[in-house]
């Protein structure tokens, strides 16, 4: 990896030292702007732009059998160091900017597991997320595991705890109403992203080099064995007739 930045970072909390840590500073509901016209897409969509990174993430209905494939996801946010934007994907002019948001090159979007968005994006949209950055992989580079995640991450940066209620996690995201509740966990969720993301200290392209998979191993090459070939069974061979030159005792004994 080709990034300047290598922090000697402490270890990851445990899950006991975190419980004890202060609450991390979050996103009041009046920083937080759920959009439900087409006025607000487009504003939200002129205000995200103007930005290089963002934080990102996205919610769905929880599937309660097995097998079930996930309709999701019906909550995308987006987060600024200041704001955030919850965008309900039920509603045409939400999915129509959410769709330009995840194509757009120019704003990088960074998050925490975002294996499992990224198939559904595609599959919700029909569009390959650009520049999506998965913060996880970031600080696999740097030395901490493969999923540290959202709380983990806060913790180690700010120590500080991030609230992640498990009944909010598994509520109904495909609501036409969200619950003020709802619209503050999933706002925060993106700003954690981004809060975390300027404490590291990362460049743009420093952070998608860090993002990126590393390149596989080289495999050594295998010795070639010499070939040694099976010598083949002498057939016996038939004996000659004598010539017929054609006399009357050519053909006597």
């Amino acid at each position: 990896m080709s990034t300047s930045v290598s922090p000697a970072l402490p270890e990851r909390p445990t899950k006991d030292e975190i419980a004890r840590l202060s609450p991390f500073d979050r996103l009041g509901p009046a920083a937080i702007r759920l959009v439900d016209s087409r006025d607000e897409a487009a504003a939200a969509l002129g205000e995200l732009l103007e930005h290089a990174v963002a934080g990102f993430d996205t919610e769905s209905r929880p599937t309660f059998f097995p097998g079930e494939v996930s309709a999701g996801p019906h909550v995308v946010q987006f987060a600024t160091a200041d704001a955030a934007w919850v965008f309900q994907l039920h509603r045409e002019e939400c999915r129509e900017t959410v769709a330009r948001l995840l194509a757009a090159e120019s704003l990088v979007k960074v998050g925490f597991g975002l294996d499992g968005d990224r198939d559904q994006i595609l599959r919700r949209f029909g569009v390959e997320p650009a520049a999506l950055v998965d913060l996880n992989q970031v600080f696999h580079r740097l030395g901490h595991g493969r999923s540290i995640g959202a709380k983990g991450a806060v913790a180690l940066m700010f120590g500080r705890r991030l609230f992640k209620s498990k009944k909010l996690t598994t509520s109904n995201w495909a609501a036409s109403l969200l619950s003020e509740s709802q619209l503050v966990y999933a706002a925060n969720d993106a700003f954690a992203a981004i809060r975390v993301c300027h404490a590291l200290g990362l460049s743009e392209a420093e952070l998608v080099e860090a993002a990126r998979p590393p390149d596989p191993a080289p495999r050594p090459p295998r010795p070639r064995r010499p070939r040694t070939r099976r010598p083949r069974p002498q057939r016996p061979r038939r004996p000659h007739a004598p010539p017929d030159d054609g006399s009357p005792g050519a053909a006597q004994s």
